[in-house]
């Protein structure tokens, strides 16, 4: 092995220990933000989740996650403002045609919106893969773009919490 060699293997585990890590500090459930929330003397405008597991099933996990996470701030602030935007893989599970297979998370999701909670999905990820507004029943808003939407929210003072991660 030539001296370039040992420094290259030694770079190259040294940069995907770096991109493990980097994907273990960046993966969130939320629960932090969620206690700094609880912890505000006065109510906050809204809360804004941010969905992005990169998972097409990461909707039966995140929302449950979400839906408890909305019973402590409703707890605290019973008034408050909810969205949620799933701008990742899991969104598609939310289509019209994807229904049959994902009882769990349409029902959740109805129940959601049902409860006032606003819930959009990402229009611009949708058409890259080829799925209109349409192919989403009448109970989930697509947003032109899930960051722009998330953005909006923000920009009135929406405290974001993000959810990539079950863990």
């Amino acid at each position: 092995m030539t001296i370039n060699n040992f420094y290259g293997h030694i770079l190259c585990g040294f940069t995907s220990l770096l991109i493990l890590f980097s994907l273990t500090v960046h993966a969130e459930t939320g629960q932090s933000k969620i206690n700094e929330v609880l912890q505000l003397k006065d109510e906050p405008a809204g809360v804004v989740f941010e969905i992005d597991t990169g998972q097409k099933d990461g909707l039966e996990w995140a929302l449950p996650m979400v839906k408890k996470h909305i019973s402590q701030l409703k707890a605290r602030f019973p008034e408050l403002d909810i969205a949620i935007v799933t701008h990742g893989r899991e969104q598609f599970a939310l289509q019209n045609q994807k229904k049959q297979n994902n009882k769990k998370v349409h029902s959740l999701t109805q129940q959601l919106v049902g409860e006032d909670v606003q819930l959009h999905v990402c229009g611009t990820h949708a058409e890259w893969r080829g799925v209109s507004e349409e192919d989403f029943p009448e109970y989930v808003d697509v947003a032109v773009t899930g960051p722009a939407q998330i953005n909006d929210y923000v920009a009135i003072g929406y405290i974001l919490v993000k959810i990539t991660s079950r863990t």
